[in-house]
C-alpha cells in the first residue's frame, strides 16, 4: 500500500509521517530529503548551484536506496540536510523537471515491495497518483512559521523564516511540473489548531478503513479541529 501525504512546508509532514510509519509499521519515505541530498551534492562539488545542467548532471549520479529504515545516497547514509544553505537551493533544484523524474521512480522503485508512506509536494498528484491513501495537510503561514522556528534548527527570525516559507510556497504553487496542489480524492487536513496527535489519529484512521474496507476516495474531503 502506498499512503502519499503531501502539503506546503513547515505543515508538520515529516513528524506526522514518521509517527504514523512507527504505528502501522510502514516505511516512511521523504522525497525533500532526496532533493536536499541532490542539493547538498551540488553545494559540496564546489559547482555552479545556479547552472541546471550541472545541478541535472550530479542528479543523474545520485543513487537512494534504503537501509534499515534510512535514506542511503549512493550506499552511504544521508545527514546534515537542515540547513539555511540548503533550505536556499533545494525549491530552485527542485523545480527542474528532469531532477524531479529521478527522485520520483527512485521513490516508485523503493515502494514496489513495502508498504510505505511518502511524503512531499506532488506525491498524490505525480508521484503516487494511484495511492490507496491521499491525504494533504496544512496550515496557515503563520502557524507554520511558528513550528519552523521553535525547531530551532535555524538561525533565521521568525520573521525571517515567515517570509522563507512564503516565497516557498510561491515557488512550490508555481513549477511548471509537480506544482503544489490537492490531489484528487486526498483528504484535506487543516492542522492550524490540531496536535500533532490528532492529525497523526486522522492519518491513521484513514489507513486502517483503507485497510479494512477497500474503499475508494472519490471526491477531496475538508476534516478541521470543531
Amino acid at each position: 500500500m502506498v499512503v502519499a501525504v503531501d502539503g506546503p512546508a513547515g505543515v508538520g509532514k515529516s513528524t506526522v509521517c514518521a509517527r504514523v510509519a512507527g504505528e502501522t509499521g510502514f516505511l516512511y519515505l521523504n522525497s525533500g530529503s532526496c532533493y536536499r541530498s541532490i542539493s547538498k551534492a551540488v553545494l559540496e562539488s564546489g559547482a555552479d548551484p545556479q547552472d541546471p545542467d550541472i545541478v541535472l548532471k550530479i542528479a543523474r549520479q545520485c543513487r537512494f536506496s534504503m537501509q534499515a529504515g534510512a535514506l542511503q545516497l549512493n550506499g552511504l547514509p544521508v545527514h546534515d540536510l537542515q540547513t539555511d544553505l540548503i533550505d536556499r537551493w533545494s525549491p530552485l533544484h527542485s523545480r527542474i523537471p528532469e531532477v524531479r523524474g529521478i527522485v520520483n521512480e527512485s521513490l516508485r522503485t523503493i515502494a514496489r515491495t513495502e508498504n510505505v508512506i511518502v511524503e512531499g509536494r506532488d506525491i498524490g498528484t505525480v508521484a503516487f497518483p494511484a495511492a490507496e491513501v491521499k491525504v494533504f495537510l496544512d496550515a496557515s503561514l503563520e502557524a507554520r512559521a511558528a513550528r519552523r522556528h521553535a525547531q530551532g534548527v535555524s538561525e533565521l527570525s521568525r520573521d525571517q523564516i515567515l517570509k522563507g516559507l512564503d516565497d516557498r510556497d510561491r515557488i512550490d504553487r508555481t513549477k511548471p511540473v509537480g506544482r503544489l496542489e490537492i490531489a484528487a480524492g486526498a483528504l484535506y487536513v487543516d492542522t492550524s489548531d490540531l496536535t500533532i496527535e490528532e492529525v497523526c489519529a486522522k492519518v491513521v484512521r484513514e489507513i486502517r478503513k483503507r485497510q479494512s474496507t477497500g474503499s475508494q476516495y472519490n471526491e477531496p474531503r475538508t476534516e478541521k479541529k470543531p
